[in-house]
């Protein structure tokens, strides 16, 4: 399992900027709601960008519900006004970065409701998932090595374990966010007794999970947070670019 980070700051305004076209492709176009747009291959060359690239940007315009992807049939206007789309896009736009204390008070807040819901609805299939994410993660603490992406994937597999694509959307769309913050102020540099102890907790979280125990999840997942939580409130005030 790996995971990619797709909206750094440089490929953010790219992505910005290509939603900018499609809206003004829509107004251009005077296209109304159920129009089609033209094929991803169609976009790309007309704005000469990447395909994928274009994709990116059909997918956070559908997360927005402003288009509607078909499989076999094509991406089209969704069933909202001309106005609402342009408000909406504006209001996508003008997303600033998010501070290193609004990430985590997020993150927190959500996963402390997702561990309870991977603790009730947890398939065996998740079970196998954290649990290769755990392992992982302590093959990485262990070795002394760098395992802030692991220790994300361990937490974007409680989060799909938990049932909820919403959940899992949010984790998603603040994933990149938190793994550039954590580089920049090197909060998860763990060595010695103090990996130990994030293991330890990871494992706590993931028995908890397994037991069906949605208490005890929350719990543990609460202490595990204890140390980020004052981390952030004791640091990221007085750290600088």
């Amino acid at each position: 399992m790996k995971l990619e980070v797709i909206t750094r700051k440089d490929n953010k305004e790219s992505l910005n900027a290509i939603i900018a076209k499609i809206r003004d492709y829509i107004n251009y176009k005077n296209l109304e709601p159920q129009d089609k747009l033209p094929s991803e291959r169609m976009l790309s060359e007309k704005f000469e960008v990447s395909r994928s690239s274009v994709r990116e940007a059909i997918q956070k315009l559908e997360f927005y519900g402003i288009l509607k992807s078909i499989p076999q049939s094509g991406t089209f206007v969704a069933n909202i006004g001309k106005i609402a789309i342009n408000g909406i896009i504006d209001d996508i736009l003008r997303l600033g970065t998010s501070d290193f204390k609004s990430l985590v008070e997020t993150r927190i807040l959500i996963e402390l409701k997702t561990v309870r819901l991977a603790a009730t609805r947890r398939t065996e299939e998740d079970l196998v998932n954290i649990k290769q994410a755990l392992d992982a993660y302590a093959a990485k603490v262990n070795l002394g090595e760098d395992a802030v992406q692991e220790d994300l994937i361990f937490h974007l597999a409680i989060a799909k374990a938990s049932g909820n694509s919403t959940i899992n959307n949010l984790m998603l769309i603040i994933t990149p966010e938190i793994l550039t913050n954590f580089e920049r102020y090197h909060v998860c540099d763990k060595n010695g007794n103090e990996g130990v102890e994030r293991i330890k907790e990871h494992t706590e979280v993931y028995n908890a999970i397994v037991a069906q125990d949605p208490q005890l999840a929350k719990q543990k997942m609460k202490e595990h947070f204890k140390a980020l939580y004052e981390y952030c409130y004791n640091s990221s005030d007085n750290t600088e670019e």
